[in-house]
């Protein structure tokens, strides 16, 4: 079987931070939303697979991921003019698939359960797709999945009045049938080619469309808040490791990830679960945490960081109180006239702030 992600897409709801770059490229627990995609279907012993990209600074996935050899896949490149839809970005991968089953992943979408019994599974069967469902507290947000039965009868796009909270997640199994009925789509009102009007099209004819029901962590990360809420769950399952340097009267308490080369100064406090990557600097009594990510080779100085997301080269000095923030690369927080008001970012690459 083979693999495709989606790296397509504009990232209007998360604006500035994709000013600059893709929203799949953005990490969380220091890590890009993609490569979470990308070590699912290589766990499930899928290594052929096709990055769909388009959009601004597509050319940083190449540049991130190249030919896949570091992360022990192998990667093909495939370009998307315009975002035209789901189905549209599959039906540019025909000749990559050939006449093998394959396994589609939307590179923003994050599911904490292994997805080898899905794929076993289908790899066997001679059903025609297979789909991952969930509850939603928002259906109208997604594909929604009508089930009668223990059958899917209908699948609708994002419906006004949804009949069930149940969402098509966004990894889909198909077979090269899939694309004979792409050819056949018409645009939607949001003028794509959805993924689910052609697995509708599948249920016309009678073809066999099977689904599961998750009950994992699984998310679609499109807005700020839902890569927050990823953030912290990946925080809470990851395993606790320290390669940097603490001094003592350092505080670290629960689940604390600390890369290679940090250096935490006499007087800060962690508490978990806190990721902190390589070669930064904690200092004069900064309080880090709970459910916080602090990218590579970044300076954090008498300050209180918590639930938020600072990604790479940051600097941020001075008595402020940071929450439910993310905070894009290079960027540079300085806290000159100090009060006790929290403050709520979201800031793009390169952000210089004094306050």
């Amino acid at each position: 079987m083979k693999g495709i992600i989606l790296h397509g897409g504009h990232g209007t709801r998360l604006r500035p931070l994709t000013h600059t770059g893709p929203k799949q490229l953005l990490p969380i627990a220091n890590k890009p939303m993609s490569e979470y995609c990308l070590e699912s279907l290589k766990n499930a012993g899928i290594t052929d697979i096709a990055i769909i990209i388009g959009g601004i600074g597509s050319n940083k996935v190449e540049e991130y991921y190249g030919d896949g050899t570091s992360f022990g896949v192998k990667l093909s490149y495939v370009p998307q003019e315009s975002p035209k839809g789901i189905a549209h970005a599959v039906r540019l991968c025909k000749d990559f698939i050939g006449k093998e089953k394959f396994v589609v992943f939307l590179g923003d979408n994050i599911i904490q359960k292994n997805i080898q019994e899905y794929v076993d599974d289908f790899r066997n069967s001679d059903n025609a797709a297979s789909i991952l469902l969930c509850e939603v507290d928002n259906p109208s947000q997604f594909g929604i999945a009508e089930i009668e039965n223990e059958k899917i009868i209908k699948l609708t796009e994002k419906p006004k009045i949804p009949k069930t909270n149940l969402a098509v997640t966004g990894i889909y199994f198909l077979t090269p049938l899939i694309f004979d009925l792409i050819d056949n789509l018409k645009p939607s009102w949001r003028n794509e080619f959805e993924i689910v009007d052609a697995l509708q099209m599948l249920l016309d004819i009678n073809e066999k469309l099977k689904y599961y029901i998750i009950t994992d962590f699984w998310k679609d990360t499109g807005t700020p808040e839902d890569i927050l809420q990823a953030n912290k769950i990946i925080l809470e399952n990851m395993k606790n490791y320290s390669y940097g340097i603490k001094e003592d009267g350092v505080i670290i308490e629960g689940n604390v990830m600390i890369g290679k080369g940090t250096v935490i100064k006499n007087g800060s406090k962690i508490i978990g679960p806190v990721i902190i990557g390589e070669n930064c600097l904690i200092s004069d009594n900064a309080h880090i945490g709970p459910n916080t990510s602090i990218g590579d080779n970044s300076k954090l100085s008498n300050c209180h960081i918590e639930r938020s997301i600072m990604m790479k080269n940051c600097k941020i000095t001075g008595n402020i109180k940071i929450k439910n923030s993310i905070i894009a690369s290079n960027s540079d927080i300085l806290q000159r006239n100090p009060n006790n008001d929290e403050k709520i970012f979201l800031l793009g690459e390169g952000t210089k702030i004094i306050l």
